[in-house]
């Protein structure tokens, strides 16, 4: 089988890609970027999904039978949707593109659990409520998926806060950060929020390629894991593998260093804390993951064993 990878050379896409080479199957990536992991450069071919003309004979030339799309850009720095053409314009011309695909059998679009913000819980699979311009880009993504359904089967996947080999900000920060002594909680402040090893998001995406999602009233499935982590606990087990002990310091603290961080955001200038990054550390946010587990039950991975080989991949990229 032929599996198009767009994004295979971002995070997710890495890890994706890798699992599909070890199964034998024929992979391509189309991606502006080189690949994170150089082994992959061979199957990389550098597409820009916001050229309708290029991608459209990219794919011709390929002929894919399924398609796995992440390609987008993903960060929170954009000043406006035009920032995010790859998550609008991007995706429109796929979705264009998708009917001049004879041998097409499923493709899985990724979105983001970012079309609502931190502690909003929709009501179905069409309630919005994004705070972030990337927010409103996937928001687009979306709905440019309903309004040129594929002839094939498919599924919309919102990631949450996924982690592991080949991460980048700001969850490797995190374990960086631990892994230097800086980390520390924050008072008695501490929330609960759904996160995923990539290892578990592997298959959950799989799963979701390989059965039949026909369903129109379920075609969205967030990727993620369950239970839900307490942050406070999954900063102890990393810690505790690397024998060291986190410290606590009191909440008001931390709330004068973001409002001084506001201060110096509004001047132009970088601060590691901000009232905003306060509150969405401090905000529970838990997913009902209920219809990806009918489809995917059996996570392969423990936290525990995500933690433990993702600090065994950071040992390798420091040597």
């Amino acid at each position: 089988m032929k599996i198009l990878i767009t994004g295979a050379s971002g995070f997710i896409g890495t890890n994706l890609l890798q699992y599909y080479l070890e199964k034998g199957f024929i992979v391509k990536n189309y991606d502006i970027e080189k690949p994170r992991n150089k082994i992959h450069d061979s199957f990389w071919e550098k597409v820009d999904i916001r050229d309708l003309g290029s991608l459209r004979d990219a794919l011709m030339r390929f002929l894919p039978d399924y398609i796995i799309h992440l390609a987008a850009r993903t960060d929170l720095e954009g000043k406006s949707l035009d920032d995010y053409s790859a998550n609008i314009i991007g995706v429109e011309n796929l979705m264009k593109t998708l009917p001049s695909l004879p041998n097409l059998k499923k493709i899985i679009i990724t979105s983001s659990m970012l079309v609502c913000h931190t502690g909003y819980y929709p009501k179905n699979q069409f309630d919005y409520a994004p705070s972030t311009l990337y927010g409103e880009s996937k928001v687009k993504t979306e709905e440019s998926v309903w309004n040129n359904k594929p002839q094939c089967d498919w599924a919309i996947i919102r990631p949450t806060s996924i982690w592991g080999q080949w991460f980048g900000v700001p969850y490797r920060n995190f374990f960086d950060i631990i892994r230097s002594r800086l980390y520390f909680h924050i008072g008695h402040k501490s929330c609960t929020k759904t996160y995923g090893y990539v290892g578990n998001s592997i298959y959950q995406i799989e799963q979701l390629l390989l059965n039949d999602t026909i369903d129109t009233e379920n075609k969205v499935f967030y990727i993620g894991d369950n239970p839900p982590i307490y942050i406070e606990n999954w900063a102890n087990e990393i810690a505790d593998q690397l024998k060291i002990s986190i410290p606590r310091i009191p909440y008001w603290v931390i709330r004068c260093a973001g409002l001084f961080g506001d201060l110096i955001t509004k001047l132009g200038f970088h601060f590691p804390m901000t009232s905003f990054r306060l509150k969405n550390m401090t905000t529970d946010n838990i997913i009902d993951l209920t219809n990806t587990y009918q489809v995917a039950p059996h996570l392969p991975y423990s936290r525990m064993d995500g933690i433990k080989e993702t600090l065994k991949w950071i040992h390798s990229q420091d040597n």
